[in-house]
């Protein structure tokens, strides 16, 4: 009898397992779509990162990185929105700087911090709830021993960010506010039901009665 018990309870804790990576399977399903738009996802590799990432969650104004902390780890925003920031010394106070946003289905990655092993000069704060999925530094640098070919990933990141930092440059040297608005709009129609005014302001180089008035004109 001892035995048969002992039977049905093992394949009740398998069955159960199974069904956790299962069900763990189809959540991460929209961040497997954008790895294998990468890379060719080997079943070995698809294992190797289910069995690498965890699933984290962040309330509204929680910081996921903060200033002199290194960054340890990427996170796949599954739903949500986070920003990045950092304090700019002037003489009368610390001013506030955003320098990006990221929403879902997008990578939040301090990167600096991040591949140098160094201190992070960044906020990371999250502006609504947030669920993602998260990889450490270290399971990376095992997944690019083990699978070559999921270097392409880090390359692509990297590339992405450098992209965006470029443009965003680009736009506060070249463009007037109403064209850096539309462009921001362009990627991000819905920016101003997520962000608060002074943040978007921020991120366009501008202050906020400048976006006022942008907005005020037809875009």
């Amino acid at each position: 009898m001892g035995f048969w018990l002992n039977y049905i309870k093992s394949k009740s804790l398998f069955a159960g397992l199974l069904r956790c990576v299962c069900v763990k399977e189809q959540s991460m399903e929209k961040l497997l779509s954008i790895l294998s738009q990468i890379i060719p996802v080997s079943p070995e590799l698809k294992t190797a990162i289910i069995n690498s990432i965890k699933r984290e969650t962040f309330k509204r104004r929680e910081f996921l990185l903060s200033p002199d902390a290194v960054s340890n780890k990427i996170y796949f925003v599954e739903s949500g929105l986070a920003r990045g920031f950092y304090l700019k010394e002037t003489p009368n106070e610390a001013k506030d700087i955003t320098t990006w946003l990221m929403k879902e289905n997008e990578f939040i990655i301090s990167i600096v911090s991040f591949y140098s092993r160094q201190p992070s000069y960044e906020y990371i704060e999250a502006l609504e709830d947030i669920t993602a999925w998260s990889i450490s530094y270290e399971r990376i640098q095992q997944l690019y021993q083990s699978f070559p070919e999921f270097n392409a990933v880090g390359r692509v990141l990297t590339e992405k960010y450098y992209v965006q930092s470029e443009r965003r440059s680009y736009y506060l040297r070249t463009q007037t506010a109403e064209e850096r608005l539309r462009s921001l709009l362009s990627d991000f129609p819905t920016i101003f039901g997520r962000v608060k005014h002074h943040h978007v302001a921020s991120l366009l180089g501008i202050k906020p009665e400048t976006l006022s008035r942008a907005m005020k004109k037809k875009i």
